[in-house]
């Protein structure tokens, strides 16, 4: 089996509601979607989202990559040798994960679908049953976002996900206010991303909030920090969780050397796709360290990518994968038992595209086709229209 074409697709997913962090609105979801056809028939998704602040990839660099770098590359590689892929595209350009776990989640959903195994199977099979899921509040009003939390208990959850980062003392207002309002038998995880930027403020937010109990704050100082977290970590009760500091394999040596934090947030778009985040689980195994699978905001294949990973690692023991619960319209239909997500035994990724949704909100898109001459043993590929 051999990856035979490649079809790109820049998409944006539709909203239910503006989704709003520390620096940045998105009214939208702008995404890239790859389909990837084998010499068998064989079709598999993948998705990039790319954000600009925490790997330095966008939207439009992401297609141009997978376009005149990435998709040429991979072409007549067999999509099941995961170690030669990465080491593939690793030789042809440096960085962008974001990119690269487009193609990497591709190839999962296609070998899954060509052996009638899930993906999960493929990354050592099943370990967890079932995730709760954490419904994540958007920055806003301290009463605002206190009663969005309170109308979400009434469905089920039992965990929420505060987005803050804005201005220290106004999160300290908003982070009260959701407890106050939620009690104490609820769990509340803080992700700062990145916005409180030093030790410094983050220790004189986290002292104001040490009757609030959180499950644990996420990467309050910049992403290269690590010192930072170090500092936070040594005078701060409450556990930490490293996320844009969390990227590939040099930054998990790092935080495991130096016990940066209690729990690390793995994202596929941050380190390449399922793969790496693999290894990343079982690095954080051997140091003793939690995990996390995150999210970029992805549809129904980025996520049932990250849930697959998730169902087979020991060590990761919360998800945060709420995309599609968000979007007014979705490539995919990956189901939620709310306030659960359990994984159905599909093969792949294990849910279906729904081509007429791609179409309606693709923005621009490309394919590519692997052709071989006749009197030379050469791979080559033209853009097929």
């Amino acid at each position: 089996m051999k990856i035979k074409e490649i079809e790109i697709f820049a998409i944006r997913l539709p909203l239910h509601e503006p989704f709003v962090i520390s620096y940045a609105t998105y009214d939208d979801m702008p995404s890239i979607i790859v389909k990837l056809t084998t010499d068998t028939g064989v079709v598999g998704y993948g998705e990039a989202v790319a954000d600009d602040h925490v790997t330095g990839e966008s939207w439009e660099g992401t297609f141009a990559v997978l376009r005149h770098t990435l998709a040429p590359a991979v072409l007549g590689l067999n999509p099941s040798e995961f170690e030669r892929l990465h080491e593939t595209m690793d030789k042809e350009i440096y960085g962008v994960p974001t990119a690269k776990a487009a193609i990497d989640i591709a190839c999962f959903d296609a070998v899954g679908k060509s052996l009638g195994l899930p993906a999960y199977q493929l990354l050592g099979g099943r370990y967890h049953s079932e995730f709760p899921i954490t419904h994540v509040l958007s920055i806003g009003e301290p009463e605002a976002m206190a009663e969005e939390a309170a109308q979400r208990m009434k469905a089920g959850y039992t965990s929420f996900k505060m987005k803050v980062g804005t201005n220290a003392s106004e999160d300290v207002k908003r982070i009260q206010a959701v407890r106050e309002r939620v009690g104490e038998e609820v769990a509340i995880r803080v992700d700062v991303n990145q916005g409180w930027v030093n030790s410094s403020t983050t220790l004189q937010a986290m002292k104001k909030l040490e009757t609030c109990h959180l499950d644990w704050l996420e990467q309050p100082v910049k992403a290269d920090d690590i010192d930072g977290l170090v500092e936070v970590k040594s005078k701060s009760a409450t556990p930490l969780m490293a996320d844009e500091g969390l990227r590939g394999v040099r930054e998990m040596r790092e935080i495991i050397a130096k016990r940066a934090a209690d729990k690390v947030n793995i994202k596929l778009m941050k380190c390449g796709g399922m793969y790496p985040a693999m290894k990343l689980a079982h690095m954080a195994e051997m140091a003793g360290i939690d995990c996390q699978v995150g999210s970029m905001v992805e549809s129904s294949i980025g996520s049932a990518a990250g849930f697959h990973v998730a169902f087979s690692q020991k060590a990761i023991t919360s998800v945060e994968l709420t995309g599609p619960l968000k979007f007014s319209q979705d490539v995919g239909n990956l189901h939620y038992d709310v306030p659960y997500i359990r994984l159905n035994e599909k093969p792949g990724l294990g849910i279906d595209i729904d081509e007429s949704v791609l179409a309606e909100i693709t923005v621009f898109s490309e394919k590519w086709c692997l052709y071989e001459h006749s009197n030379a043993k050469r791979r080559n590929y033209i853009a097929c229209r």
